[in-house]
């Protein structure tokens, strides 16, 4: 039994790196450029088949099953079983981590953004009380 809990220990810390790839290629500023262009390509390419290649990389959940395919070649994770099964389930497992991840994530940004208009809102309103006191 000690062994699933190493498995699902490793299955919990892999899904970080590869919801933060996936996060950072499909959402951060660093990334903006080649993400119009693919984002451009996904709407206007000639054939299905480019439209498709490049939504892969503007969409954080269809971008994680190639980030997590790379880190299981990477690290050679297996989940339940030793042979190639272990490989599917892990697969599919830390993509759907790896996305509750990213979904966490971007539920804390909207959170922490909701709060920053609200201060700023009571700022302004407040700046606007002192200014009409004063007057």
């Amino acid at each position: 039994m000690a062994l699933i809990g190493v498995q699902i220990l490793w299955l919990l810390v892999l899904s970080i790196p590869v919801a933060c790839v996936a996060w950072t290629v499909t959402h951060e500023e660093v990334f903006r450029e080649p993400r119009d262009y693919c984002q451009e390509q996904s709407k206007n390419a000639t054939t299905f088949y480019r439209r498709k290649f490049f939504y892969l990389f503007t969409c954080e959940y269809c971008f994680s099953h190639y980030v997590a395919a790379f880190f299981l070649v990477l690290t050679g994770f297996k989940l339940l079983f030793f042979d190639w099964r272990g490989y599917v389930i892990a697969f599919f497992a830390l993509v759907w981590v790896a996305n509750q991840y990213i979904s966490i994530y971007n539920h804390l940004r909207l959170d922490i953004k909701h709060e920053q208009v609200e201060i700023r809102a009571e700022q302004k309103k407040d700046s606007h009380s002192a200014d009409l006191k004063a007057a």
